[in-house]
Parts: structure tokens; C-alpha cells; sequence
């Protein structure tokens, strides 16, 4: 049985700096936390948790301490009412979501009705759109798209995890509503090449198997796109795998998202390679 890696697998370049800043501002006495799970990934959140970094839901459950805002950012609120409770501002906001999120702001503040392509109840676009004064329209489908009114000038961002093949299918239909558009494709270039390496692996392989968190969108997505490649499973850790799913099987294909460790990611290599 051979086992493949994709070329292109596991955490980007926004997850380690965000795991790093949070390993960085770690503390002894519980009073660091994100604010929301740094990372769509429960086994390195329960890590951080061992090492010092906590995670809450909500400013108020925090009394003192450092705030670490997650990967996926929040609205310019959050900021204010942070600092307004006394609380220190560590921001682990991925920087290409920060690019998102100014890029709408830019596109308000110059007179432009913005479109946010995404998932409407990602943390991400939540936070795109809180930068947007709450302004944007949020499509997720070609037939909201279609149903979106014209508008005289449009601006149009993006989820850096979306689809590419999808955001360009989305945008031809967007192409119609106003004669004065401005595209900000802010998608993640590594969101791209994960996807298409993990596509190119599943064209290949006798079954796929997509690695990390089930809350994860961007690895939900290639669990997605695998599946129409070949026999995909979507799991979280090696202790998911059943044996019948080995069965006449010659070659295996691993991907993982963007929040998915290392270690996590051996684990389960190591358990196809010695079935």
C-alpha cells in the first residue's frame, strides 16, 4: 500500500503565526485567552490550553488579562471594548483576513455597495463584514448573486478559504448588477494551492483522507472537492480510521487544512503506512 502526502497540506502561514503569538503570550495563572478558538482545530486548542492559553466567548467572561484576538479576526468594536475593560490587545489576526477586512472598509468608506463572497456564518466574513460598517451584502451562492439588485458602484472581497472555482462563478454573475466594479480577490494564494494539490492527489489514489477539525471550513471544503475525485473520509485523528476502509486498496492520498498540526498529521501517515 503506498501513501501519499499532497504537496501542499496542514498549517498556513496565518495558523502559525497565530499559534505562535498565542504560545508567546501564554500565562501561569490562567489570565491569557483568545477570544473564540484561535484556530478550527480542537486538539491544538486543548494543547494551548495545557500551555497556558485559555479561550472564551465572550469580553466579559474575562476580568483581567490578555485578549488574543483568533486568526480569523473581529470587528473594530471588539477592539475598543477590550481595551475599554482594561484588558491587553494581542492581535493573531491572520493578515491576509486583515487585507479582507480593510479592503472592505477602503471599498465603504469611497462610496462602493460591498459584496462579501463567503459563508455567512464564518467568523472571518463576521468579522469582514463588522469592518464594513455592517454595509455588506454577504452571497454565498450563484442564485443569491443572481438575486443581488444593481447597484452605480460595486465592490466586491472575499473569504481568503473560499473556493476559487466558486468565487469566480459567483463574480460573473455579480459582473452584471453595475457599470463601476471593483474585485479585491482576497483569497488566501495558500487556500489555492492546498486545494488544488489536494485535487490533483485525489485524481490518483484509490481513497483521500482529509485531516482536521470538523468545525473547519476550509477543510470541510477539501474533503468536498476529494470527494468527487475519489473515496474520501474527513477525520480529525488517526484513531478515526476503520480497517474496512482499507480494504483493496492500493494507494492512499493525504491532505489536511490549514488548521491541522503537524504531529496530527504524522500520526495518521504513520498508522496507513504500517496497515
Amino acid at each position: 500500500m503506498e501513501v501519499i502526502l499532497a504537496d501542499y497540506l496542514g498549517f498556513c502561514y496565518g495558523v502559525k503565526r497565530a499559534i505562535t503569538i498565542a504560545k508567546e503570550n501564554a500565562s501561569a495563572d490562567g489570565t491569557a485567552c483568545t477570544l473564540g478558538p484561535i484556530i478550527h482545530n480542537p486538539q491544538m486548542v486543548e494543547r494551548l490550553k495545557q500551555e497556558g492559553v485559555g479561550s472564551v466567548n465572550a469580553l466579559d467572561e474575562m476580568e483581567k488579562g490578555t485578549v488574543i484576538i483568533r486568526s480569523h479576526g473581529v470587528g473594530p468594536q471588539v477592539y475598543d471594548a477590550a481595551e475599554a475593560r482594561g484588558l491587553e490587545v494581542v492581535d493573531a489576526t491572520c493578515p491576509h483576513v486583515k487585507k479582507a477586512q480593510l479592503s472592505a472598509k477602503s471599498l465603504v468608506d469611497e462610496g462602493y455597495s460591498v459584496v462579501i463572497v463567503g459563508e455567512k456564518e464564518h467568523p472571518e466574513v463576521r468579522s469582514i463584514f463588522e469592518w464594513s460598517a455592517a454595509k455588506a451584502s454577504v452571497i454565498e451562492t450563484v442564485e443569491e448573486a443572481v438575486a443581488l439588485p444593481s447597484c452605480a458602484k460595486l465592490g466586491i472581497v472575499c473569504q481568503t478559504t473560499f473556493s476559487g472555482a466558486k468565487f469566480r462563478e459567483i463574480v460573473s454573475h455579480l459582473l452584471e448588477k453595475s457599470r463601476d466594479i471593483r474585485i479585491l480577490r482576497t483569497i488566501c494564494t495558500a487556500t489555492d494551492q492546498r486545494q488544488a494539490a489536494a485535487m490533483e492527489l485525489a485524481a490518483k489514489v484509490d481513497m483521500m483522507l482529509v485531516i482536521g477539525g470538523k468545525n473547519s471550513a476550509n477543510t470541510t471544503r477539501l474533503a468536498q472537492l476529494c470527494a468527487d475525485k475519489c473515496r474520501t473520509y474527513h477525520i480529525e485523528t488517526a484513531a478515526e480510521l476503520q480497517d474496512e476502509w482499507f480494504d483493496k486498496i492500493e494507494k492512499i492520498g493525504i491532505t489536511a487544512g490549514a488548521s491541522t498540526p503537524d504531529w496530527i498529521i504524522k500520526e495518521v501517515y504513520i498508522k496507513c503506512q504500517n496497515r
